[in-house]
């Protein structure tokens, strides 16, 4: 696990401009995430071809591109802004619910799309008293926005990879 220079800074900026219909919460920035100081550039992660293969982006994007997700109706954020590292590495103290939900009740995208269980494991306990729930939607919505919950795209999470939740996602968000 680390940490940014300042315990004020986050590790990688939220992505969260006015009108994004859909955001992507993940645990933390992997550790090649912080070092290259973009969403989802881990060796192996599935995150950038899943989008552009579910349609949820028009081409493949790399992920130094990923500050042109907005034009694509898409935001970006983690459940703990200020560590990096794997999931396993990561302090409960680092997370943060309470920003998530407040992001996205400003917000107000259609969807809230969890990448990984740990991140709504994090966000279902805290805010729906849950502690487990299955991959896709779910019964939950935080007022009119929808709540799923993907298969992490990291290689770290392979043997858990299906990328059928991933495409209920994009058939509602289109």
């Amino acid at each position: 696990m680390g940490t940014p220079d300042s315990s004020r800074d986050p590790v990688l900026p939220d992505l969260l401009p006015n009108g994004v219909q859909l955001i992507f919460c993940g645990s933390a920035a992997g550790t090649v995430s912080a070092q290259k100081q973009a969403y989802y550039a881990g060796p192996g992660n599935k995150f950038w071809p899943t989008l552009f293969e579910t349609g949820l982006t028009p081409r493949l994007f790399s992920p130094d591109e990923y500050h042109l997700l907005p034009s694509c109706g898409i935001g970006l954020t983690d459940m703990a802004k200020h560590v990096f590292g794997s999931d396993a590495s990561l302090p409960k103290s680092a997370d943060d619910p309470q920003r998530v939900y407040a992001l996205v009740s400003e917000a107000t995208p259609k969807a809230l799309a969890f990448v990984g269980k740990r991140s709504a494991q994090v966000f279902f306990k805290t805010h729906f008293g849950l502690k487990n729930m299955a991959y896709g939607l779910q019964q939950q919505t935080l007022g009119k926005t929808m709540i799923f919950v993907l298969p992490s795209p990291s290689g770290l999470a392979v043997r858990y990879w299906d990328i059928a939740p991933w495409q209920a996602l994009a058939t509602y968000i289109k």
